[in-house]
């Protein structure tokens, strides 16, 4: 029932969300729903699913597939949620070339832009409550870590690869 239950939850998220950031808010309010993890672990799941090469949707999936129900619930969760893109991604090819020029598709297309960006606000003020201020309280060294990554990241020019490893032990020293 568990691997069922994963591969539909995880459609539902590939419904619901636009990919990449977007799908943090509706995986954490599954994840949380059922109660396989914590909002912490979520976000640490977010993290390492951001960093990892691949789909965060994806990446997201399988971690917590994996830590729910071992591999065959990885394997349930991946599927759940690349059936909705790869069914509706080959569905809208088709009618994308055969309407394409048509003024109300474009006017659709214009139309989710501001959808996404919404759904990326809302995604980073979770993360950023959950993150600076865990359970009401102030997480000052996560502020610090921030402001020195984003430092060195705008000012300094440090690639986002470099910038990530600096956080991280920044994290095992300030964590």
């Amino acid at each position: 029932m568990i691997y069922l239950r994963l591969f539909l939850s995880f459609m539902k998220i590939g419904f619901c969300s636009f990919g990449g950031m977007t799908m943090v808010p509706v995986i954490n309010d599954e994840v949380l729903r059922y109660g396989w993890m914590t909002a912490a672990e979520v976000m640490d799941i977010v993290a390492v699913a951001e960093m990892t090469p691949g789909s965060l949707g994806i990446n997201c999936a399988t971690f917590v597939g994996l830590r729910t129900a071992g591999l065959s619930g990885a394997l349930c969760a991946s599927l759940g949620v690349m059936m909705p893109s790869l069914t509706l991604s080959m569905a809208a090819a088709h009618f994308i070339f055969r309407l394409k020029g048509n003024k109300f598709l474009e006017s659709a297309l214009r139309g989710v832009r501001p959808a996404s960006m919404g759904m990326l606000a809302a995604a980073a003020v979770t993360l950023g409550l959950h993150t600076y201020f865990p359970e009401g309280a102030i997480s000052w060294n996560m502020i610090l870590i921030a402001g020195i990554s984003s430092f060195l990241l705008i000012r300094k020019k440090l690639s986002i690869p470099k910038t990530i490893l600096t956080a991280a032990v920044l994290g095992l020293i300030f964590g």
